[in-house]
């Protein structure tokens, strides 16, 4: 009983938290002005003062996205940590974050702004993303041995390839505007204000949440080891492909809205097992809503900390999360012991 109150205040804490965050801006707007706003907006009536525009049309757009992403990010994160038992993975562990920084920045350096009626620069990431991803997969399946161990080697192996072809096309292209581009998408960004694609990234992330919420049991096995999982009649190995795959996509998917945005998912999930415990049916939803609520609070940080300058998120982000992964370290607390 204990376990599940203290659940649900902190499912409440986080919440309260992230809301809080719309009402925080160079536009100073009250939390009775805020919600008054939102109300408005959802029951589609139009906004009539400064401070209710900038929160419907400017804060809301940034907060439901980002919100999401570090819903997204979070979840990523604790399903590779359960799949490779690894306390520092993180959902750009097995060079999806190269893959997509290669692609993107092929894209740029060929001037492809439009596939197929969609970004070219997101397209180009999201390919690169799950391409990089299949073939660790498919390279891992030749080599004998520690299966996790080589698909974890061969991610960094990966990682630095692409890392390079990256520094090569940047280094190459003569363009500053193209450079300037490069880094902008790299640095992560929250700049799409269409509904349409929030809500489709919102049903996506949702959809891989209820997936991995009903598998937490062999999840909770991964943690445990294989050995104790053959014993109980679990084969591990086909899930790791699926769920590596999985978490593949859905980081693939928030690349192309975003960018890359690091520490979310890797600094989340150790906080709630710090203080809730291991068991993945809690770890699931309450690092989720903390990774949204830190990433919210991260998009408030970079948009207001120095005045007439936005700061990317990964920035932002990076800033926030560096000092707290740290002291995690410094005080033994990382990996989910206490």
């Amino acid at each position: 009983m204990l376990n599940r109150y203290k659940t649900i205040s902190g499912a409440v804490v986080f919440i309260f938290l992230s809301l809080l965050s719309l009402s925080w801006g160079t536009v100073p707007v009250s939390i009775a002005e805020t919600a008054q706003a939102v109300i408005t907006f959802l029951a589609g009536h139009g906004t009539d003062s400064i401070g209710a525009d900038a929160v419907v049309y400017i804060r809301l757009p940034h907060f439901v996205l980002s919100f999401l992403i570090g819903c997204g990010l979070a979840l990523c994160g604790t399903v590779m940590q359960a799949v490779t038992r690894n306390p520092l993975a993180d959902p750009y562990l097995l060079g999806i974050s190269s893959g997509a920084s290669l692609g993107a920045v092929i894209s740029i350096a060929l001037g492809i702004n439009s596939l197929l009626g969609i970004s070219g620069i997101g397209a180009f990431a999201f390919i690169g993303a799950m391409t990089v991803c299949v073939l660790i997969l498919v390279f891992s399946g030749f080599i004998r041995g520690n299966r996790m161990l080589t698909i974890i080697l061969a991610g960094f192996a990966f990682n630095a390839l692409c890392a390079a072809g990256v520094n090569f096309i940047v280094n190459a292209m003569a363009e500053p505007s193209k450079t300037r581009s490069v880094q902008f998408w790299l640095l992560g960004n929250i700049q799409v204000d269409d509904w349409r694609k929030i809500a489709a990234m919102g049903m996506i992330i949702l959809a891989g949440f209820l997936y991995f919420l009903s598998q937490r049991r062999v999840l909770d096995l991964m943690l445990m080891g294989d050995e104790i999982s053959i014993t109980m009649g679990r084969n591990l190995a086909r899930y790791r492909k699926i769920y590596i795959l999985g978490t593949a996509f859905l980081t693939a998917c928030m690349v192309f809205m975003t960018g890359t945005i690091g520490f979310v998912g890797l600094i989340i999930p150790h906080l709630v097992r710090l203080t809730h415990g291991s068991a993945h049916k809690i770890v699931l939803p309450l690092a989720s809503l903390g990774g949204g609520c830190f990433l919210a609070w991260a998009d408030v940080l970079g948009r207001t900390l120095v005045p007439g300058v936005s700061i990317p998120i990964g920035v932002a982000s990076a800033a926030c999360g560096a000092p707290f992964f740290i002291w995690m370290l410094l005080t033994g607390k990382w990996g989910g012991r206490k």
